[in-house]
């Protein structure tokens, strides 16, 4: 019998990845929005190959008729509050959507009797102030915002029911991952989008934080597939997520000013006003974990990732012309 999947968050950047990477492979994919009416159009095919259904993540009695209705044997949980900028401007939200959500979802399932097996997007911010480098599954979690603080707490919950209750449920620590469907609020996509109209000659220049400022960045299409190889998995383990190699915002710069054949320098600011506090460590994951228990790989570079992206801004930039 195939997957049912339900994804939380399914119209974001990594719930349509996973998306068309479960639906590729023959499951029966329910997506969850939190507005039908305001849900983004999903890329390519995929409007029409999942199942849309509206709910609110502080509701668990309708997420437990969710689950009576479409018994799913994958739950994948993708929404949250972002990482990008502001996230910290409504602290309790933040907690409640981030955290307290994950619970009343375990404790559904846990009611439920289901044999689900569950999957967390966590993050590589419960990170952020361990002052270890690289960070692995038993680096310390010392969280630097309300985000990272309220991603510990989904985390530990699941640590719990996975112990206490007997859930399959895990966490995927996902370091900094990007693709064409990334937000506006991430640098990434506001540099691509800024060289593409630098290139265009829309725009003269872009404002920009410290360019020493180093992440490490994979491709989400890469760390959904890394999720779904954890639930396959024949004991429920907490993964780090990442490529082991840190990049900088100046050589994010240059890569996709460089794919335009110009010279980031010509139009790229600093504006102290956007630096963040200084980091304890570089943030930077240890994924050996992963690539030794399930034989994940990333597939994708950096430099392949960033060409993407600017690829993919191109063509988008002449359809709205």
């Amino acid at each position: 019998m195939s997957d049912v999947v339900l994804i939380t968050g399914v119209s974001g950047q990594d719930g349509s990845y996973l998306a068309e990477y479960t639906a590729a492979r023959g499951a029966r994919v329910i997506g969850t929005t939190r507005d039908l009416g305001a849900t983004p159009r999903l890329p390519g095919t995929l409007s029409t190959a999942i199942e849309l259904v509206e709910w609110d993540l502080m509701d668990k009695h309708h997420f437990s008729t969710i689950l009576d209705r479409y018994r799913p044997t994958k739950v994948y949980n993708f929404a949250a509050f972002s990482s990008g900028e502001h996230m910290d401007l409504n602290p309790e939200a933040v907690i409640e959507i981030n955290g307290l959500a994950v619970i009343k979802m375990l404790d559904a399932i846990k009611l439920s009797g289901a044999p689900v097996r569950f999957c967390q997007a966590s993050s590589s911010e419960v990170f952020a102030g361990t002052g270890i480098s690289p960070q692995s599954e038993a680096t310390p979690r010392v969280p630097r915002s309300v985000y990272g603080a309220a991603k510990i707490l989904a985390d530990n919950t699941i640590k719990l029911y996975r112990e206490k209750y007997g859930l399959f449920c895990c966490s995927a620590f996902l370091f900094n991952h990007e693709s064409p469907r990334r937000g506006e609020g991430f640098v990434t996509k506001k540099v691509v989008r800024a060289a593409v109209q630098i290139k265009a000659g829309r725009q003269k220049k872009i404002s920009l934080g410290n360019l020493s400022a180093a992440r490490d960045w994979g491709f989400a299409g890469d760390y959904v597939r890394a999720m779904a190889l954890m639930l396959k998995a024949a004991v429920p383990t907490d993964y780090v997520v990442a490529t082991g190699v840190a990049h900088t915002v100046a050589n994010l710069c240059e890569r996709a000013f460089g794919a335009l054949s110009l010279n980031y320098r010509d139009y790229v600011e600093v504006n102290p006003a956007f630096f963040r506090p200084t980091e304890a460590a570089p943030i930077v994951g240890d994924a050996s974990r992963v690539r030794q228990e399930l034989g994940w790989e990333p597939t994708t570079s950096f430099v392949e990732l960033v060409e993407m992206m600017v690829d993919a801004e191109l063509r988008a930039d002449r359809a709205s012309d």
